[in-house]
Parts: structure tokens; sequence; C-alpha cells
């Protein structure tokens, strides 16, 4: 299940004129699925979608969101590789203070991590404060200032708030990881091109055994698997930087080999702060507006009737008249039956459809376990086929308003050749409960007759 598929489930519901005979005959095809009314609903949509107006609101609607998301996730990325190589600009007279990089690569997804969790507890409410401070929001409203084809938001598309706010959370997350992977690229990329002297500086007074307990506790995720990317004192004692001039200090200058020792710890703390977290994160995300999603299915407008239409029966009542009765107790064919077989091997509709022939088979309480359909568009040899396959005992459905054709009897006299046993059932009109005319039956009567075949029986 996926947005597009929403978007053209919603507009099915909108437009669609499905009877509630068409509704019950699509139940009856897809039984298999009645414990998973999302997989109803999915294939339901999918086989109305042909008939919606063109384009395709859902087609519309992903292409937009796919060209937004695409677009947002370049600048993201890009935007995460500048701000790296900003931060790791080396002019050779003065180190590059890891404070700030850490800043970017730890506390900021930290801090927005700890944001987007706290969104997704309340993303199912219509206005969420954390849900509008996302970058991702913003951004996407910018290019709503675009004009012409470019605009186009949520209120168009009918999507509950609960769930275009996780669509909102996961784009962040996505975004997000986009800007942490062009961070780490940045300090790869600069690590690689350059000789880069690192150093730590705050105005706070920490000690080097403070800081490296700080940072060997950042490292609790990798220290004990890579412990060479982890900074040792003596390497925190000797790039610790103080400000004083523009000369260096004397020390430092005389270990500059080993300040550029950093990165590994940099790349450690980017790639499990900034990128595996996230990882963790965007997959709730996802998994949190899976849920949303499937929520929305069955709480859209005309859902629940929908589904009761397809899953259950109908009922229909229809009652004999004296006159009627009397009537029908005049046979006009020498094998009737009053009755139908609670099984049959085979049910075969003349000139319906395969959707009519199960909800017949429901209506009349019969079980088969295939259904054809013969007659009408079929050619010959589909015919030829279907007749091939009626070896055992076979209810022979037919429009008692349409009289019995040429074709039909050479197809009934061919059948009569395969099967063991063949109940021709007369059935009337949907509005009728499918109980045929009196009169109608009759003429059918009277030409089955002329078949003289002991395996036909006639339905009254």
């Amino acid at each position: 299940m996926n947005l597009k598929t929403y978007l053209d489930l919603y507009a099915v519901l909108k437009h669609d004129r499905s009877t509630r005979e068409e509704k019950r005959a699509f139940g009856l095809q897809h039984q298999k699925w009645i414990d998973d009314p999302l997989r109803q609903l999915r294939a339901w949509s999918q086989e109305r979608r042909p008939h919606l107006k063109k384009p395709l609101f859902s087609d519309t609607f992903s292409s937009y969101l796919y060209g937004i998301t695409l677009t947002l996730s370049v600048v993201a990325f890009f935007l995460g590789f500048f701000s790296g190589i900003g931060l790791l600009s080396y002019s050779g007279h003065e180190p590059v203070n890891i404070i700030y990089f850490l800043a970017v690569a730890v506390v900021l997804p930290l801090v927005s991590i700890s944001l987007s969790l706290l969104a997704m507890l309340r993303a199912n409410r219509a206005q969420s404060f954390l849900v509008h401070i996302s970058p991702a929001y913003w951004m996407e409203r910018m290019v709503h200032l675009l004009p012409g084809r470019f605009r186009l938001s949520f209120k168009e598309t009918e999507i509950p708030p609960r769930l275009s706010n996780w669509l909102v959370i996961v784009r962040s997350q996505l975004l997000a990881l986009l800007f942490s992977a062009g961070l780490l690229c940045a300090l790869l990329g600069m690590v690689v091109t350059k000789d880069i002297a690192f150093a730590w500086s705050t105005t706070l007074h920490i000690s080097p055994e403070a800081f490296h307990t700080f940072l060997s506790t950042l490292a609790f995720a990798w220290k004990d698997h890579f412990p060479w990317a982890v900074p040792s004192v003596e390497l925190i004692e000797q790039s610790q930087y103080f400000r004083l001039g523009e000369q260096l200090d004397t020390q430092m200058i005389a270990h500059a080999s080993k300040l550029g020792e950093w990165w590994k710890f940099l790349a450690f703390a980017t790639l499990f702060y900034a990128i595996l977290l996230r990882i963790a994160v965007w997959c709730m995300a996802k998994w949190g507006y899976a849920r949303a999603l499937k929520r929305s299915f069955l709480s859209l407008e005309g859902v629940a009737a929908l589904l009761a239409d397809m899953n259950e029966p109908v009922i229909t009542t229809s009652e004999k008249s004296d006159e009627n009765a009397a009537e029908e107790r005049n046979s006009v064919y020498m094998q009737e039956t009053e009755t139908l077989d609670r099984s049959y091997d085979r049910a075969v509709g003349w000139s319906m459809a395969e959707e009519a022939l199960h909800l017949l088979n429901e209506h009349m309480s019969v079980i088969t376990p295939k259904v054809d359909k013969a007659g009408g568009g079929n050619s010959l040899e589909e015919d030829s086929k279907i007749i091939s396959r009626c070896t055992g005992e076979i209810v022979l459905y037919v429009k008692a308003w349409e009289p019995p054709t040429m074709d039909f009897m050479d197809f009934l006299e061919e059948m009569a050749h395969v099967a063991r046993k063949i109940v021709v059932v007369p059935v009337g009109t949907a509005e009728n409960a499918y109980r045929p005319k009196v009169r109608e039956v009759e003429v059918w009567g009277r030409k089955l007759q002329r078949l003289e075949s002991g395996k036909v029986w006639l339905k009254r």
C-alpha cells in the first residue's frame, strides 16, 4: 500500500457508481482476501482505476512529490557537503577546531533526532508544532512560491493531517540523512586531498583528561572494536590550541604530523551519530507512516460501506403469487427439478459475466470449484475448451428473458456428450431476486424437450 493507491481509492470512492451486486461479485471473486481488507481495497481500486478521468490525480501528485523530494534531497546533500568543507577549511596558519565539526556531526543530529521522536508521538494531531518546524516542511513551502505547475499543496489532496504529518517526518529524516552523508563525504574528501591539522579549543576550562573521558563516552559504540578511532590522552594534550596572537604553540608544531589523526574519530562520530542513528529513526518514521496510511485507508469515507457490500451476502426476497404457483405446476419438460444440489463440479453461464456467476452461485446456495463464461463474445474454440472441461455435474445458468438460440442448443448438445448431468437454470434479473417468469421457463422447457437428452434437467 502506498500514497498513490490511497489517492486512487479516494477518487474511485468519490466517482464510482457500482451497484451492490457488482461489489458483492467482486468480493466473491476475491474471497481469499476476506480477512485482508487492505488487499481488497487495493484490488478494487486497481480494477476501477481505468474508469477515472485522465490524467489521474494520483499520477500528478506522485510526480510532484517525487520531483520535490528529489530537488530537496540534492539541496540537502550539497548543503551538508559545503558545510563540511566550510567547517574543515584550513589555511595553514591555524588548525581546524574539531569542536565546530562535532557540534554539527554529533550535537545537531542528537537534538534533531530527539525532536523527531517527539514529533512522532504527536504526529496524529492536526496541528503539530514539532512537525511544522521541520526544515523539510519549510523548504517545501518555499518551493510553493514557484509559479505555475509547482503550486500543489496538501490541501488539494484530501490527505488527512496525521498522514501528511508522517509524510513530512519521513522526508525530514531522509533530508537530514543526505545532509549528513554530504558532511561525511566532505570530511573524507578533505582528508584525502589536503593535509589538515586538527586541534581543539574552548574558552571553558577543560583538562585533556576530562576531554578524553568525554570523547571516550561519545565513542562507546565503536571504541571496543575500533580503538584506533578514539584519540588518546597524549593526542588530546598535543592538539589543545590556545589563541595567543598569530603564533602557534611550538609544541603543537613539533607534533603537527600527529594532528591529522583526529579525522578517524570525526569520521566514526559522523557515521554513528549522524548517519546510523538517523537511519534507525528514518526506519521508525517509515513504520509509523505505514501505520498511519493503513488507518487512513480504513477511515476513508465510504470504505466501511464498500467492504460491507463486498463481504456481506446480498439478501433479496420474492413472494410467489397463487396464480404463478398454479402455473408452475403445469410441467412443460419431462426432467424438471424444484431444487438444486448443494454442489456441482462446475458452473457455466451463457452470455454472462464471470462476476454474475459468483453472485448466482451464492444466491442459489450452490458451491462450485470452477466457473466459466460461454457464448457471447467467446469464439468457437473457447467454447469447445469449456465443453471439454465439463465432465461431471454441471449447473448451466441462462438468461430467462432471452429465448434459447441455435448456438446455445448446439453448445448444450455437445456438452451433453461430455457431462454426466446438466441442470439448466433460467434466471431473472437481480431486481427480481433472479426469479424467472413462468412463461419464460415454459419457453425454455419446450425448447429443451426437443433435445431429448436424459442428461439435461431444467430448474423450475
